[in-house]
């Protein structure tokens, strides 16, 4: 299987950006995706300024995906899109259906991202047809029901034309919402946030009463309390048919993760010290690859 880097859901600066995608030259990932998916008022890094990230990257025998927005809000954002869709290059990540249609439109193959509602194979078959060559599961989806998905894939015979892709690694994002949260968290006005998810490279922490992790709040975007973690599910994934695993970026411990599920697919035996090494205050989740409530962990 091969390894991805997704693209980065937090608001960092420009530098911290670069000195990641930098580190992301030398590392075991195959796939590497640029883009905002989050919110278009995060410019620390100009959209056509991704596609300069993009030349090193491909230079060093990376596939570049360029992501775009999972919630397409105004006249403005869709006009960046069409721009994107029409200059870019490269690869695209459609996160939302307007995405979607602007590439078929165009006869450009596409990634359909997680926010892209795929929950059966006709779903599959109407998407590849517009020209998906790729899809990245919904979280919330088991193990179960992905294995059931494929066996009708193969049955219809498009199994060839469309790679799966598991979001294995990092917080899940859960939903998107017009509204701000972490605006709303500093008694911010949406328009005039200040940029305020500068100062949350991880996004904010949300626990319950009794201090058990619930949510980190991410903009407009809810993503899981807890990291999912898929690493000692590997073998699994790719016994059923999966093609990529998909590691979301974070502030701090990225490509040691990367270099843990490398480790595995060259062969090295898992063990709990590997699971353990990640984070020493991390608490896990896999939940929904079990068919179960997404915060279990088993």
């Amino acid at each position: 299987m091969q390894l991805s880097l997704g693209p980065i859901f937090y608001y960092w600066p420009r530098q911290q950006v670069e000195d990641f995608y930098h580190q992301a030259l030398a590392s075991p990932a195959d796939i590497v995706y640029l883009g905002e998916t989050v919110c278009p008022k995060r410019r620390e890094v100009h959209p056509s300024e991704w596609l300069e990230m993009a030349a090193p990257l491909a230079e060093a025998g990376k596939q570049v995906v360029l992501s775009t927005l999972a919630l397409i809000e105004s006249r403005a954002d869709l006009a960046t899109l069409r721009k994107l869709c029409d200059q870019s290059g490269c690869l695209m990540e459609a996160n939302d259906m307007a995405a979607v249609e602007l590439l078929s439109e165009r006869n450009l193959p596409f990634v359909a991202g997680p926010s892209i509602n795929i929950y059966n194979s006709a779903s599959l078959r109407v998407l590849q047809q517009a020209g998906m060559m790729r899809w990245v599961m919904p979280v919330e989806l088991s193990r179960h029901t992905l294995q059931g998905i494929l066996e009708e894939v193969q049955q219809l015979g498009f199994a060839q034309q469309v790679q799966t892709e598991i979001f294995s690694y990092g917080h899940l994002p859960l939903a998107y919402s017009a509204r701000c949260f972490t605006a709303r968290n500093r008694n911010l006005p949406k328009d005039d946030c200040q940029l305020s998810c500068l100062d949350y490279p991880d996004g904010i922490p949300v626990h319950t009463r009794e201090n058990t992790s619930l949510f980190t709040l991410n903009g407009i975007q809810t993503l899981s309390g807890d990291i999912h973690n898929l690493l000692a599910e590997y073998h699994d994934m790719a016994a059923i048919g999966v093609d990529i695993l998909r590691i979301s970026p974070n502030s701090s411990n990225t490509f040691q993760v990367l270099a843990q599920f490398d480790r595995i697919r060259r062969g090295e035996t898992l063990s709990n010290q590997l699971i353990a090494s990640d984070q020493e205050a991390a608490t896990f989740c896999n939940g929904y690859w079990y068919g179960k409530p997404g915060m279990d962990f088993t």
